[in-house]
């Protein structure tokens, strides 16, 4: 204690004490106690003390073993042989703890079984289900969230108690969302009495008396009766009634379900709250309250643009999936808004119902839906750089403008400068073209193909008009046909790299093709079946001779899930070219096989029948065949699968094929899932290759190879 500590207290004692003074002492004043110097300079005088007493201080000091004066208030009498010896100190603990042993002061609860989740958690429940029903899936939504079982590393107690602290009040919100508001959660941490045992480190418990489930009790919508003859089926949609176990997930499916429900039977303006539930403790009930304003049934009227130069309401009302005077549903809103966005030509949108009519007691309202929007930036101007072991270098570019003809009139300039292709063109494209995911294209262009099959300068018009599958509308039916007029020079007669005088052809043909497709998924697949036939009549003119004939071809994939982690896939291909010789079909026209969308293990259209020199100048029949397993190992969050797989192929110079030189493939390959599609790279070998063939073959793409 300090001197001015000790100063302070002194002037207590003397403060509170004035009627107690001493025999043949005079008391000190407070000038005595704190001189002038003190309330002059008081952190001085604190440091430096307050200095030797005074003089009379000095002598008026009492002695330790002189008596007291009678004190008339002090009754009790002052023992004369007190002594006060000093305490031993307590020794300090190593660690401040708050465990207890398990058995010695919460014994296990009887009828109880444990499930240990992890080396740090155990987990005390009744062992009959009929007490606790819920408790498999409250262990499994525990499980995902228990801050023990994540952190269980064995680390301090300390950790572990405020761990299993938490993990207590986040068993209590999982037995509250199932509906057990009278449960009790008993936590509890161990130490082991074994040092070793100890050294190990504790472990927690948690005993789980649920009690009762409670029931709902009362259910109130508000005014959802004011939707009238609706009212019925909405109603049952919100699937929670009086007498059901409370289940908080329930409510909340249920309130989503109501708003579904309410946006498709004509509710566009529709307003519900957040559920509450009110729990009743002496009823043992709880009480499920959300408001809920239906807001009058419509139909819809007109679509209004706010860019008609842009992208007019007349060519919006091709897009959405509904007509004038349909009764309103939000799904075809919002199916709408993305048709809009997947145009490419929008950067900002939004779509609101407007009413134009109130309903007139049966009678539905009629709403407007009022498109505003802002233009994305409308010009692109790509490139890409590639090499490959079979088409040497590559280098293409492109220019587009994808609404200069408004509306979604595209114009693209083109062109490739590579190894074994040289081309320029010009393409026109009208999307949505009087309908939904209709699609008109007009390309022109001149190429020159010089590759290991055939040499051809070519200069074609092709036009084209197409309904298609889309990432938003994968449609079971798809359809094309258009036009094709060519003039090439064109020769399959190549000796090694030299290319022999060529032949003049002039082609026009009519593509037709039609595809059935009941596969769930575009880019992959991993059930259900695709069939597609395409049939192209052409007259071609060569050497003064014309030759029609028709090209047929059919192509089918098959997709089966075996188990939840293996897709079992098959591909066919067949082809043929009726109606002319070999030598009167352009050798662009011809079939070939071979590649990574083909029989893998071979080179790109290296399949077929060979000139002197053991080049392919392909056919005029084609039969494909693959299987394929795609299996997930759950890699990388399951990104990663493995596809073994087998090719067969072969193709024919006549126009039925026969299997005399079939060529054979097999090998492994990685996909890798992305939000797009999967990248896929396949290594394969020829099982029966010809001189010539390559020992493997490498293919990187994206998408399935079927």
């Amino acid at each position: 204690m300090t001197r001015a500590s000790a100063a302070a207290m002194g002037l207590a004692i003397a403060l509170c004490l004035p009627a107690l003074p001493l025999a043949a002492q005079s008391l000190p004043t407070l000038d005595d106690l704190i001189p002038q110097s003190a309330v002059n300079d008081p952190e001085g005088w604190a440091l430096d003390g307050a200095g030797p007493p005074p003089a009379d201080e000095e002598a008026n000091a009492l002695d330790a073993g002189s008596p007291m004066d009678p004190m008339p208030l002090l009754t009790l009498e002052a023992p004369d042989d007190l002594v006060i010896e000093d305490a031993a100190p307590l020794e300090p603990d190593a660690e401040p703890v708050e465990f207890v042993a398990f058995d010695a002061v919460i014994p296990p609860l009887p009828g109880a079984s444990e499930e240990r989740l992890s080396g740090e958690l155990v987990l005390s429940f009744p062992a009959d289900l009929a007490q606790f029903p819920e408790r498999e899936e409250i262990l499994e939504r525990f499980r995902a969230l228990s801050t023990v079982v994540d952190l269980d590393d064995g680390g301090s107690r300390a950790r572990l108690a405020a761990q299993a602290r938490a993990d207590e009040e986040l068993l209590q919100r999982l037995l509250h969302t199932y509906g057990y508001f009278d449960a009790q959660v008993i936590r509890s941490v161990d130490v082991p009495e074994d040092a070793a045992e100890r050294a190990e480190g504790a472990f927690a418990r948690l005993d789980i008396i649920p009690g009762r489930r409670f029931p709902v009790g009362m259910v109130d919508l508000g005014n959802l009766t004011a939707a009238g003859a609706d009212y019925p089926a909405l109603r049952a949609t919100f699937a929670v009634f009086p007498g059901d176990p409370i289940s908080l997930d329930a409510i909340e499916d249920a309130r989503i379900a109501l708003d579904e429900a309410l946006g498709e039977s004509g509710y566009p303006f529709a307003m519900l709250a957040e559920p509450e539930l009110l729990v009743d403790h002496a009823r043992a009930e709880g009480d499920v309250l959300m408001p809920v304003e239906p807001g009058g049934r419509y139909v819809i009227g007109q679509l209004i643009s706010n860019r008609e130069d842009f992208l007019p309401a007349r060519h919006l009302s091709r897009i959405a999936r509904f007509d004038e005077g349909d009764l309103y549903r939000r799904s075809e809103e919002i199916d709408l808004r993305r048709a809009i966005l997947a145009t490419g030509l929008v950067g900002t949108l939004d779509v609101t119902p407007v009413e134009v009519r109130a309903p007139q007691g049966d009678q539905p309202g009629t709403v407007d839906l009022a498109v505003d929007m802002t233009p994305a930036p409308l010009r692109t101007l790509a490139g890409s750089i590639g090499y490959g072991t079979e088409e040497g270098f590559r280098l293409a570019g492109s220019w587009e403008h994808r609404n200069l003809f408004p509306p979604e009139g595209l114009l693209r300039v083109r062109a490739i400068a590579g190894t074994q292709e040289q081309l320029g063109g010009i393409t026109f494209r009208k999307n949505n073209f009087h309908g939904r995911d209709r699609i008109l294209t007009a390309d022109a262009f001149v190429s020159n193909v010089d590759n290991v099959a055939f040499a051809a300068r070519r200069v074609s018009v092709v036009t084209t008009y197409e309904r298609v599958s889309t990432l938003l509308f994968q449609k079971p039916l798809s359809y094309g046909g258009g036009l094709e007029l060519v003039a090439s020079r064109e020769t399959d007669r190549k000796r090694r790299s030299v290319i022999l005088p060529r032949e003049t052809f002039l082609i026009a043909a009519l593509p037709v093709w039609a595809q059935l497709d009941s596969s769930n998924d575009l880019l992959d697949p991993t059930q259900g079946f695709r069939l597609r036939g395409a049939i192209s009549p052409e007259l071609s003119r060569t050497n003064g001779a014309n030759s029609t004939y028709a090209k047929v071809q059919v192509d089918m994939s098959w997709y089966h899930p075996a188990n939840d982690s293996v897709v079992l896939a098959a591909r066919a291909r067949a082809g043929s070219i009726v109606g002319a010789d070999l030598a009167a079909i352009a050798p662009s026209r011809r079939f070939y096989a071979g590649g990574g969308g083909s029989v893998r293990g071979y080179g790109y259209q290296a399949i077929g029948p060979r000139d002197a020199v053991g080049e392919p100048n392909g056919g005029r029949s084609l039969l494909e065949l693959s299987a394929e397993a795609r299996i997930a190992t759950g890699l990388f969050d399951g990104a990663i699968a493995v596809v073994p797989f087998i090719d067969a192929g072969v193709v024919n110079r006549d126009s039925v094929p026969d299997f005399s030189d079939i060529r054979l493939g097999a090998g492994v390959g990685v996909r890798y899932q992305t939000g797009f599609g999967p990248i896929r790279l396949d290594v394969g070998v020829p099982l029966n290759r010809r001189e010539g063939d390559a020992p493997v073959a490498v293919y990187v793409a994206l998408g399935q190879a079927f």
